[in-house]
């Protein structure tokens, strides 16, 4: 009885294991197999294979070409510079189109589905030289879907709305809008014409941005970054309608002036011309494009700066670099690895922090050309950057007024009384370093 069992159970277990190994057979050749009830692929081409793409509405044809470069071009209704990232989308909802149902195998009526005359055709040519032809119909029932077919594939399959409206676009939607396309980078130079004054901004030998003219200043840089943005920004507005467009070099013409631009990159220079209408519309005409365009209001607004608006109102640079030196009036405090001493003594660390906060946070409530007569109330020096920077601020009083000036810079900043007081205050709080009952015992 023992023997048969033990047979039983040999033959149960030879099943079992027979069964298992066919079930992970059946598993790894299931892998990678899209499911029965998964729908239909429509197109899938990989994307580094499209050589041209046609989008075709009514009348209405759109075409665009890719160099051997890579770079997406429209060539047809006429040649423009296209948007890389717009056309880069539109590929992709290209390259893996899947339907949402299949309808006929084989449609023999292509009118009930609006196929017979695609409201969109879509022609693609691959690398290869071979093409494929989508074909948009009309909308489904409920409206969330829409019939389409491929011109050689007697089947017809419904896809998304939204796959319709991806590839539904015109040269306006697919053209490159930038009214300017330097490369932020790689920008050396920026002037402003604005509020009847021209400044000029350069970088330093720290790659921060400077006021070069109208006399060499302190920039906030960034204010200037802000203004960088803004002109990257500057785009043409291509949803105004067509008559509308045609009338834009008249509403230039005739509208105020806003600001000028100009950008130097490694490619050379690029100007903007901004003006403003009596509806408060704003028109900009550019050296990289023909034309006049309209301007989001966010942008003509960030043009129109002055120059204080640009100047660094801080008395300090070091910024969120905490500096590894502090001397104010004739004490000086010494970072040496995380502690801060002055001269032998340790000293308390929050309460030298405290003061290199009130030193960070010193700026101009505004600036004057001339520095009235006052006595110095307070000297600070800071040094940063690793021993490379060191600023030396000196604040004087005249009444109930307060002065900065910093070390060869012609500038006068007026200051907030009370953050000279707090500022006081904090340098005559720092401390000595005293430990801790528990650091007591153990020493």
């Amino acid at each position: 009885m023992k023997v048969r069992g033990l047979l039983v159970a040999v033959v149960l277990l030879a099943a079992l294991t027979g069964l298992v190994v066919w079930s992970n057979k059946h598993e790894k050749a299931a892998q990678g197999k899209p499911s029965p009830d998964a729908p239909p692929k429509i197109l899938e081409v990989g994307e580094d294979q499209f050589k041209s793409v046609t989008l075709r509405k009514g009348e209405q044809t759109t075409r665009l070409s890719r160099s051997e470069a890579g770079k997406w071009e429209i060539v047809e209704p006429k040649p423009l510079p296209a948007d890389q990232d717009s056309v880069s989308s539109l590929v992709s909802t290209l390259s893996s189109l899947t339907s949402d149902r299949l309808i006929e195998e084989k449609a023999a009526d292509l009118n009930q589905y609006g196929l017979a005359k695609p409201s969109l055709q879509v022609d693609l040519t691959k690398k290869d030289g071979k093409t494929e032809n989508l074909l948009l119909g009309d909308d489904t029932p409920t409206g969330s879907a829409v019939f389409a077919k491929l011109r050689n594939d007697p089947r017809v399959f419904t896809v998304s709305s939204y796959i319709k409206s991806s590839l539904d676009k015109t040269s306006k939607d697919l053209r490159d809008k930038r009214l300017l396309t330097f490369d932020s980078e790689k920008l050396t130079r920026v002037e402003l014409r604005a509020n009847n004054a021209a400044i000029e901004f350069g970088k330093n030998s720290q790659n921060e941005w400077q006021i070069v003219k109208p006399r060499p200043l302190r920039a906030d840089g960034t204010q200037v970054d802000e203004l960088v943005r803004k002109l990257k920004d500057a785009k043409m507005d291509t949803s105004i309608a067509d008559d509308e467009a045609a009338k834009a070099p008249a509403k230039f013409a005739a509208s105020a002036p806003v600001a000028n631009a100009s950008v130097t990159d490694a490619g050379g220079v690029q100007h903007i011309e901004v003006r403003k209408d009596k509806d408060n519309n704003y028109w900009a005409r550019s050296s990289v494009v023909e034309g006049v365009y309209r301007l989001t209001s966010d942008v003509g607004d960030g043009l129109n700066k002055n120059l204080e608006q640009f100047r660094n109102k801080k008395l300090f640079d070091f910024g969120w670099n905490d500096p590894t030196k502090v001397q104010v009036g004739q004490t000086t405090y010494s970072k040496s690895g995380d502690k801060w001493m002055s001269g032998s003594k340790q000293m308390d660390a929050p309460s030298v922090q405290s003061l290199i906060d009130k030193l960070r946070d010193l700026a101009a409530i505004k600036f004057l050309d001339q520095a009235p007569a006052g006595q110095p109330v307070l000297e600070a020096t800071v040094t940063s950057n690793d021993g490379k920077r060191v600023e030396k601020v000196t604040v004087s009083k005249q009444g109930n007024s307060y002065y900065a000036r910093r070390e060869n810079e012609p500038s006068i900043y007026e200051l907030d009384g009370k953050a000279v007081e707090e500022l006081q205050k904090a340098a005559g709080e720092v401390k000595e370093f005293q430990p801790s009952k528990d650091q007591k015992k153990k020493s």
